[in-house]
């Protein structure tokens, strides 16, 4: 009666154990899954009686796969046995359409009519055609110096080797030694704004690579370094100097992400002005003071601010008379205009031809208020910037008039206009 493969397991214990002579090895040495696969035995010799294939790490019947009588070809699954496994009269072993967990270490035991034992030992490693991995992050928009990073390389392949891209390259150094043990996370306490940009991960295995679809981080930062531009030259904390009626044009930077909200102040005074620029398109005595950028970040929270300090250049200082308009039609209002008047003023007054009292129109006092000369008409209304409005024009309001100004350092100027009055029709 032929003996079983379980009865050669048993009378294998009795056997004489001899010195393993065996090698075995796989054809494809490097198989996907799904591949058919050989366990190839050589070196083999004297008359062999049959054979126990275990897919495990020990000769034991836990791990037993199958055996397999060499005289009448007859095969005993063992406990491990799946179906996809068939031993071959020379000793080898097929596997059809392998899969990961195939992995392992196959040992092969012989029996010869001698009552001698071989082993010989294989290695299978069944390699993944690897999908395409994913990079999941705990955030894509952090703030530089406060957030932390946390980006994972999430793969259905365990086994497989992982790799990281930053912008198509390699890891900036801090975020590598940011890296864990299995080089599927990397973590980056306070990111830098260096280390915005493209993440990848690549898994890969002797036989398959594949890369993941870039994730972009973008890290919040500043302002910083801001400063108020004219004409491309910095002017943060001097003295421009423009020209009188001139335009004026300044501009606000700052290293920020995102673009920061800005706010323009005049004096202390907020403007309407929600641009990186502010514009004086006609400057007078009115527009000297300081200016002032104030930026902020909605994403940091952060704010800064410049400032500068704009003045008439000493050009401009010079006092000088502009109706407006400058040819009013009978029957219009003109206001004649001071450009330049002395910002020490204590009083000025208004005459109706040369300086002298009977043609004095109105007197402006050191209170702000004003008094009606002989030569009012009712007709003419004073300004504290020296100009002087005369309403409803007729043709014998043309001609010249002049304007006297005393400072509070008793410095006295006269200035004098020619008004000229268009008639109707």
């Amino acid at each position: 009666m032929a003996l079983t493969g379980y009865s050669w397991l048993l009378l294998s214990a009795t056997f004489l154990s001899v010195r393993a002579e065996i090698s075995i090895t796989l054809e494809p040495a490097q198989p996907t899954e799904g591949d058919n696969v050989t366990l190839v035995v050589h070196g083999l010799s004297g008359e062999l009686l049959a054979y126990n294939w275990y897919a495990g790490p020990t000769l034991s019947v836990s791990y037993l796969l199958a055996s397999y009588i060499v005289s009448t070809g007859d095969a005993t699954p063992g406990p491990v046995y799946t179906g996809r496994e068939a031993v071959r009269p020379d000793g080898s072993l097929d596997i059809q359409g392998v899969l990961p967990g195939h992995s392992g270490t196959y040992i092969l035991q012989t029996f010869n009519r001698q009552f001698q034992t071989e082993v010989g030992y294989g290695h299978v490693q069944v390699y993944e055609i690897l999908a395409q991995p994913t990079v999941l992050a705990n955030s894509t928009a952090l703030v530089e110096r406060r957030d932390t990073l946390r980006l994972t390389c999430s793969s259905p392949s365990p086994t497989a080797e992982v790799r990281w891209f930053f912008n198509g390259g390699a890891l900036p150094v801090a975020l590598r030694l940011g890296l864990s043990p299995d080089g599927r996370t990397i973590s980056r306490h306070g990111i830098r704004r260096e280390e915005a940009g493209a993440y990848q991960c690549e898994v890969w295995n002797a036989v398959s690579v594949s890369r993941s679809k870039p994730i972009n981080l973008t890290v919040y930062f500043g302002p910083e370094r801001v400063a108020i531009l004219q004409d491309s030259t910095t002017r943060t904390g001097c003295t421009i100097k423009v020209d009188f009626n001139t335009s004026l044009t300044l501009w606000c930077v700052s290293r920020s992400c995102p673009e920061p909200e800005y706010v323009w102040a005049f004096n202390g005074q907020a403007l309407r002005n929600g641009q990186d620029h502010l514009n004086i398109s006609s400057m007078t005595a009115a527009q000297e003071g300081t200016y002032t950028c104030i930026v902020k970040n909605t994403k940091t929270l952060l704010s800064g601010s410049a400032s500068v300090v704009v003045k008439l250049s000493a050009a401009a200082v010079a006092m000088m008379i502009v109706p407006v308009p400058t040819k009013p039609m009978e029957g219009q209002d003109v206001t004649l205009t001071v450009q330049g008047y002395p910002k020490d003023l204590l009083v000025y007054a208004w005459y109706r031809g040369p300086v002298s009292e009977p043609n004095r129109l109105l007197s402006q006092l050191p209170s702000g208020t004003w008094i009606a000369g002989p030569a009012h008409t009712g007709r003419e209304v004073g300004f504290p910037n020296c100009s002087l409005l005369v309403q409803k024009l007729n043709l014998t309001d043309a001609g010249r008039y002049t304007l006297k100004t005393v400072t509070l350092q008793g410095k006295t100027e006269t200035l004098d206009v020619e008004l000229q009055v268009t008639p109707l029709g």
